[in-house]
């Protein structure tokens, strides 16, 4: 069922995840989140029965207890599940396929009218750009490598191997922002400042690749790099 044809007044249970635990304890991220939420439920006339915040660590990623208890809520009150943006729930194809197999009905709010079907494919983008992602990342090392740069080693620390390791890093970010890129130079196109740009991100869940909110300075950086 689509965001369009829920009925009115529909219960809704808010999941919100950060992906470490000092963006938990910041609110980073969670903010925004919750605010893209708020609008949402406030403009379908849902009614906001519960809100579930997972933090996640490296170690804990495939262990979500506060979405399993979403869902169980959801589940007893035949709500809808809502969600701020699809990458926030997951970039894993299995994980989207168990969700939708579970029957709890769930709505991406950066996202509302799209069907299960076109989620699904979306998911599968995701998780395909973000292997590729890894991929590059990795060949980036294997090229800074085989450029004499030996990484992680206190010869790093000549001049010489700062500025390798620095090349390394800006290709690393450069592909990391790669999927957002295009968004950002549509708004600075379209007059937007920096300071507004970084606004918006902030307010639809974007993050910078390090987990925190954009300022001006970053936007800029990002459009720079791409250069």
């Amino acid at each position: 069922m689509s965001a369009q044809t829920l009925p009115s007044p529909t219960p809704a249970v808010a999941y919100y995840r950060v992906s470490t635990a000092k963006q938990g304890a910041s609110g980073l991220g969670l903010e925004a989140q919750r605010a893209a939420v708020l609008a949402f439920v406030g403009a379908r006339g849902l009614n906001l029965v519960a809100e579930t915040t997972e933090v996640e660590t490296g170690t804990r990623k495939r262990h979500r207890p506060e979405l399993a208890a979403a869902l169980a809520q959801t589940r007893r009150s035949g709500a809808v599940l809502l969600i701020a943006k699809l990458d926030r729930l997951a970039r894993n194809v299995a994980f989207i396929s168990a969700l939708m197999e579970s029957g709890v009905r769930f709505i991406a709010v950066d996202m509302p009218e799209v069907d299960n079907l076109t989620v699904h494919v979306m998911a599968a983008v995701a998780e395909r750009e973000a292997q590729l992602i890894s991929a590059r990342t990795k060949a980036a090392l294997e090229a800074a490598r085989a450029r004499g740069t030996v990484l992680g080693r206190p010869e790093n620390l000549t001049h010489a191997a700062q500025l390798k390791g620095a090349a390394v890093q800006r290709e690393t970010a450069r592909l990391a922002e790669r999927p957002l890129l295009g968004y950002v130079r549509l708004l600075r196109d379209g007059g937007h400042s920096l300071r507004s740009i970084a606004r918006r991100l902030n307010t639809e869940g974007h993050t910078t690749r390090t987990g925190k909110s954009f300022t001006a300075v970053q936007v800029s950086t990002m459009l720079g790099r791409a250069v």
